[in-house]
């Protein structure tokens, strides 16, 4: 049955290209997310935009309590179904969405009006429904030379067992009004501070059909031109509790809970923008806040663009070559599989609320709630600060990548050379860097006695308030140790797989370095009794071609993966799937 429903989402998903009449409703808006306004007339009287300044101003200023209060609100709109009343002041999408506007109305007024509420318009037919609104608002920033926006966005409707269900409860707490509450708390937050870069956030509707919130507002952007610099996309952020099941990579088990990780699914794996923003979010968080936090968190670089069969909002923005991830609580309540008979999670159901109530009393007060309000916070000040520095970092460089010798790396800086410090980031055999190299005073610098081995590297520019950009282009190189013999180049050579021991799913790449002519290709994955598991078709062109090995929680151990063309065996490396 869960393979009835991706189905079925991916042919709703194609709708998404009938999205007609997008509009922003605001004018003042929609020339600041084009670039076209007047930087000055934003202006806060005292401008807030050292680096310390920011992101120790939001790590103090987000609220749990806060963010309790939006959540709680949010259920009591009983069901916010993109379908839903548009009309009641009570019940409905539409009370909510004016409850969000009404909202960041209020923390504009704190900010001095420089918060820029609107609403991005669309029709579409949804369950009979033809005219839906994302809720935004729009922080301009002080220099327009770089017109690119960040954008921090959760969705804001929820839904129960039928897709379609507008009048069943449908509180939606975890999934998502735990993310919608996240973008509101950070637009009050960040609001008081000042960015180079304008930064939106938005609330979008239609997730649960199809992402069509999040396609509106990917599409617009695409039609209008604007320029996005990053996407942080929340969705179901604030549980901590495992449920009896889960979409892969999840938790461990029914009942477990882990309240000190995040998750952060992003597209590709080798040369992925996606994976260099989650590796700068990791980085910035380590760098900033890490040492001085109380509880700190692991954020953890998963392979797959999103859980097995699942999809979120980032993904309409990959589609039209945006830079967006999701973050994702450790634990989830629930893999959506709503048809399922013995379905007892919480996910996609009425039970999706705020807590179980007290047993053997007549008060209706909670005994226990689902969403965790000082994990959530966490969670929004790792993305608070990432779009932080983001929107005020500097511009991406680019390299030149040698080995010039055994054990070493030669970098030269090509792109964006006026900066005195560069940022060198290194990886083998994981999606996170190994290593971080500082290159300061000098577009030139070579890294020696380095391990042989394949190594991926990227560079960030490094600025004087030492916030680096988003990292360059990724360059892969093979080193050889010192003393060993510098093997002949292969047309065609098999990579190690990454990550290496894995969960779940890994990424195998084959490097081609000239064409070559063939019919087919195929990587044949085997156990180590010879067993066949999986064929992964696999088109090979010059540079690194990849295919994503969706392991699922199936027997630990090794197993042994092969390039096959035409028929004939090329190479074999082992893998090591360690759930």
């Amino acid at each position: 049955m869960k393979k009835l429903l991706v189905i079925a989402f991916v042919i709703l998903s194609a709708n998404v290209f009938s999205q007609t009449n997008i509009l922003c409703t605001d004018s003042i808006a929609n020339q600041v997310l084009l670039g076209n306004y007047n930087p000055l007339n934003y202006n806060a009287s005292v401008i807030l935009n050292r680096p310390d300044t920011i992101f120790k101003g939001i790590n103090a200023r987000v609220n749990p309590d806060s963010l309790k209060s939006y959540v709680f609100k949010f259920a009591t709109f009983y069901n916010r179904n993109t379908a839903s009343d548009t009309v009641s002041q009570t019940r409905g999408i539409g009370a909510a969405r004016r409850w969000v506007y009404s909202k960041f109305q209020q923390y504009s007024a704190t900010c001095q009006n420089r918060l820029i509420p609107a609403y991005l318009q669309f029709t579409l037919n949804v369950c009979g429904v033809t005219q839906h609104r994302d809720v935004i608002a729009v922080l301009p920033g002080l220099d327009t030379t770089d017109k690119s926006i960040v954008i921090i966005e959760g969705h804001i409707d929820s839904r129960c067992t039928n897709n379609c269900d507008t009048s069943s409860k449908a509180e939606g707490v975890e999934d998502n009004a735990s993310g919608a509450a996240l973008v509101m708390e950070l637009a009050r937050v960040m609001c008081k501070y000042s960015y180079n870069n304008t930064i939106v956030f938005i609330a979008t509707t239609g997730e649960e059909q199809g992402l069509y919130g999040a396609y509106a507002f990917s599409n617009y952007a695409k039609q209008k031109g604007i320029k996005i610099k990053a996407v942080l996309n929340n969705d179901v952020i604030g549980g901590v509790i495992c449920g009896y099941t889960s979409s892969a990579p999840s938790c461990p088990g029914y009942g477990n809970i882990d309240s000190t990780q995040v998750r952060i699914f992003s597209l590709g794996s080798f040369n992925s923008a996606h994976k260099g923003l989650a590796r700068f979010t990791k980085l910035e968080y380590k760098e900033n806040l890490m040492v001085t936090a109380t509880v700190p968190m692991l954020i953890s670089i998963m392979t797959p663009q999103d859980r097995t069969g699942r999809g979120g909002d980032h993904e309409p923005f990959n589609t039209n070559g945006y830079t967006a991830i999701r973050f994702t609580a450790a634990n989830e309540d629930g893999d959506a599989n709503v048809t399922d008979t013995a379905y007892k999670d919480r996910q996609h159901t009425s039970r999706d609320s705020l807590g179980t109530f007290k047993k053997n009393s007549s008060s209706s007060s909670l005994d226990s709630l689902f969403v965790n309000f000082p994990y959530l916070s966490r969670n929004a000040i790792i993305n608070g600060n990432a779009a932080g520095m983001l929107a005020i970092g500097p511009m991406q460089p680019d390299i030149n990548l040698t080995s010039p010798a055994p054990g070493s790396l030669r970098i030269q800086i090509t792109k964006q050379t006026q900066y005195h410090q560069y940022r060198i980031g290194l990886r083998s055999l994981t999606n996170d860097w190994d290593s971080v190299y500082t290159m300061t005073g000098t577009l030139v610098d070579t890294i020696t006695n380095l391990p042989s081995g394949t190594y991926d590297v990227s560079v960030m520019s490094d600025d004087t308030n030492n916030i680096e950009s988003l990292p360059s282009t990724e360059y892969t190189a093979k080193v050889t140790g010192i003393g060993e013999l510098t093997a002949p180049a292969k047309t065609v050579e098999l990579l190690q797989n990454k990550p290496n021991p894995f969960d779940l799913a890994t990424c195998i790449s084959v490097n081609v370095t000239k064409n070559i002519e063939y019919h087919t290709a195929y990587i044949s994955i085997k156990d180590m009794k010879g067993v066949e598991i999986q064929r992964l078709p696999i088109k090979l062109k010059t540079g690194i071609d990849e295919v994503l090995f969706d392991h699922g929680y199936h027997p630990t151990g090794t197993y042994i993966y092969t390039l096959v063309i035409d028929g004939q065996s090329i190479e074999s490396k082992r893998m090591m799937f360690a759930n």
